[in-house]
């Protein structure tokens, strides 16, 4: 998510807003009448890093154990589970390059670490928040072939295929990304005597036009096609799928799990990019608790990149046996380790793809 664009900080040191004006204090009296401007800052500089800083060490260790999890277990790595990986790795650059810089914009007045950085930062936020979202779009895909065309879909749900679709996908988000190393950059103002830097999207761009392409490309889009997929889900098992009873409960499992993954990206993403598309149309007002309500959804949004492997832990037995395994240096080896990978294919199709 773009520092700038999301970050309350920028909004109380004036840089958006008031870039162009020479030391205007009085200007930004006015701007802070409609809030408390002390109470708020200390939630910022306070509150605001503390629950960045226990959701960045949740989300490091939570996605680092979910990658060795199943890099550990041979016979846990069916499809679902190696797109499972890849939503981890995207939460892990999400927690390394987003949560410490905005955790610090919180609390320095200024951008410390330079312009260069600046683009790197905004960029990889973007890059990381579209991995996230298509590959819940490829989880749902794989959830659509393995119910709707369970049989025929064997052939092509591989582990082969689930790396190379992960390739193509990060080559494509790499490269649709670029613009937003482009059009950010260290900005210098002036704010009660002191010269300040922020890192945002500069004068030259226009805020609405990149905000509200990110909105629809990033959180509506995706989401109305993953919901499609389940449309057509939900349409095949009410006509009722011959198998057997063991593929139905797997099959069931692995679906529910996939759904409350998204439905909680969806519910932890929707305010934040509610919020700043009304700000990009300068349709949201600055008070106490528009400010506070903003600082909740920034937080919350944040807490979706720890959240996942708790869901993992809850909802399959076999994520929580290998946490424990992980967690307590238990061996893990037993005899899928000795399985190839068509065997494992083989297996986890009949079984409803295990996870």
């Amino acid at each position: 998510m773009n520092l700038e664009v999301a970050n309350t900080s920028d909004t109380l040191n004036c840089s958006t807003q008031f870039t162009s004006f020479d030391d205007d204090v009085e200007t930004c009296r006015n701007y802070y009448h409609g809030f408390e401007y002390e109470f708020v800052h200390r939630i910022l500089v306070v509150v605001v890093p503390l629950f960045f800083g226990i959701i960045g060490i949740l989300g490091l260790v939570g996605n680092l154990l979910v990658v060795v999890v199943v890099a550990a277990n041979p016979g846990m790595r069916s499809t679902t589970n190696i797109l499972i990986i890849n939503l981890a790795v995207a939460d892990l650059l999400f927690v390394m390059f987003c949560i410490p810089f905005t955790a610090t914009d919180f609390v320095l007045p200024y951008w410390p670490f330079g312009n260069v950085w600046c683009k790197i930062v905004q960029y990889m936020i973007i890059v990381t928040a579209y991995a996230s979202v298509y590959t819940l779009i490829l989880m749902s895909l794989d959830r659509y072939l393995a119910v709707v065309h369970p049989i025929a879909s064997m052939s092509w749900r591989t582990e082969t295929h689930a790396i190379h679709a992960i390739c193509i996908l990060w080559v494509m988000i790499l490269t649709m990304s670029i613009p937003a190393f482009v059009i950010h950059g260290e900005i210098h103002y002036i704010f009660q005597g002191q010269n300040l830097t922020a890192c945002r999207i500069l004068d030259q761009y226009d805020w609405t036009s990149y905000q509200v392409p990110f909105f629809l490309s990033s959180y509506v889009m995706p989401l109305v096609l993953i919901c499609v997929f389940y449309m057509f889900m939900l349409a095949r098992l009410w006509r009722g799928v011959r198998t057997s009873a063991e593929n139905r409960r797997g099959r069931r499992r692995v679906t529910r799990l996939v759904v409350i993954v998204v439905v909680v990206f969806a519910f932890c993403w929707c305010p934040i990019q509610m919020i700043l598309v009304l700000k990009s149309l300068d349709m949201y007002p600055l008070t106490t608790a528009t400010i506070m309500v903003q600082i909740v959804s920034h937080i919350l949004a944040y807490t979706n990149s720890c959240i996942n492997p708790f869901l993992y832990a809850f909802l399959s037995d076999h994520f929580r046996k290998a946490f424990r395994k992980i967690i307590y240096c238990r061996p893990t080896a037993n005899s899928d380790n000795q399985m190839g990978p068509a065997t494992r294919t083989t297996r986890a199709a009949s079984a409803g793809d295990i996870l």
